[in-house]
C-alpha cells in the first residue's frame, strides 16, 4: 500500500512539474510578444517624431501613434471600422473558398497521376510566377461586376499555395497504404476519405493559412477598383482626402484582423490535424 501512494505522489509530482514547465512556457511566450510589440510602437513613436519634426514631411505627422490610434478609437466607437471591415472579409472568404475549391481536386489529381503532374509542373510554375494584380485589366473585362473581379483577384492569388501543398503531401504519402486498400476493396471514393484527405489533412490546411495570407495582401490594392467600401477603398479614400490618421487607423485595423485569422488558421491545423501530437 506504502509502494502505492509513493508512486501516486511521484506521478502527481510529475504532472504538477509539467503544469508549472506549460504555465512558464506560456508566460514567457506572452512576454516575448508584449516586448515585441513595445518595440513596434516605440519604433512607429519615433518615426512619427521624426516626421513631425521634418519640415518637407510635417504634413504627414498624422502619421503618429497618437493621433492615429485617437481616430482608431472613434472608428470603433462608431461602426465605421466594423463597416469596413465586413465587406474585404466577404470577398477575402468568397475568393478563399473558390482557390480551395479549385485547388485541392487539381492539386489531389496531380500528386496521384504522375503524368498530370510532368504535363503540368511547368504552365502551373509559369503562371504562379505571374503578380496577381496583373490580371486586373482582365478581370475588369470578364466580370460584370467590380466585386467578381476582385473576388477573382483573390482566388487567382489563393490557389496556387493550396494547389501546390496539397500534391506535395499526396506525393508524401506511402503508396503501400493504397495497394492494402485496393486489396481490401476500396472504391476510389473510399481512398478519397479514408486514405488520401485524412493523410494530407495538415498539408490542405497548411496551404489555407499560406492562401490566406497572401489573400489578405492583394485585398488591398485590388480594391482599388472601383468599389465604395472596403478596407482598400477606406485606404484609397483616407489618402485622397488627406486623413492621415484615418490611413494610419486603417492600416492598423488590416494588420489585426490579418494577424487574427493567420491566428485561427495556426489553431485550426494545432487542433483538427491528424498529424497532431495528443
Amino acid at each position: 500500500m506504502s509502494t502505492d501512494l509513493v508512486a501516486d505522489a511521484f506521478m502527481e509530482g510529475e504532472v504538477s512539474a509539467q503544469r508549472r514547465a506549460g504555465q512558464w512556457k506560456a508566460l514567457r511566450s506572452l512576454g516575448y510578444a508584449v516586448a515585441g510589440m513595445a518595440l513596434l510602437l516605440v519604433a512607429w513613436w519615433i518615426g512619427g517624431l521624426l516626421v513631425e519634426n521634418d519640415p518637407a514631411l510635417v504634413a504627414f505627422a498624422d502619421f503618429a501613434p497618437e493621433p492615429a490610434l485617437a481616430r482608431l478609437v472613434e472608428m470603433i466607437a462608431s461602426g465605421e471600422a466594423w463597416a469596413m471591415t465586413v465587406p474585404s472579409l466577404g470577398r477575402v472568404m468568397e475568393g478563399l473558398a473558390l482557390a480551395v475549391a479549385i485547388g485541392v481536386p487539381v492539386g489531389i489529381a496531380i500528386g496521384r497521376v504522375p503524368v498530370m503532374r510532368e504535363i503540368t509542373n511547368i504552365p502551373f510554375q509559369f503562371l504562379r510566377m505571374i503578380s496577381p494584380l496583373s490580371w486586373m485589366p482582365i478581370a475588369v473585362m470578364a466580370f460584370a461586376t467590380w466585386d467578381g473581379a476582385i473576388v477573382f483577384l483573390i482566388m487567382i492569388a489563393a490557389v496556387w499555395p493550396v494547389l501546390f501543398s496539397t500534391a506535395a503531401g499526396l506525393k508524401r504519402v506511402d503508396p503501400a497504404w493504397f495497394r492494402v486498400a485496393r486489396n481490401l476493396g476500396a472504391r476510389p471514393w473510399h481512398m478519397l476519405f479514408t486514405i488520401i484527405l485524412p493523410a494530407i489533412s495538415q498539408d490542405i490546411l497548411t496551404g489555407i493559412r499560406l492562401a490566406l495570407g497572401v489573400a489578405w495582401i492583394v485585398l488591398v490594392p485590388a480594391e482599388y477598383l472601383g468599389v465604395t467600401s472596403g478596407l482598400g477603398y477606406a485606404i484609397n479614400d483616407a489618402r485622397d482626402t488627406l486623413e492621415y490618421d484615418r490611413l494610419a487607423a486603417t492600416v492598423v485595423i488590416i494588420g489585426v484582423i490579418g494577424f487574427v485569422l493567420d491566428f485561427a488558421c495556426q489553431q485550426a491545423i494545432s487542433r483538427l490535424s491528424w498529424h497532431r501530437d495528443d
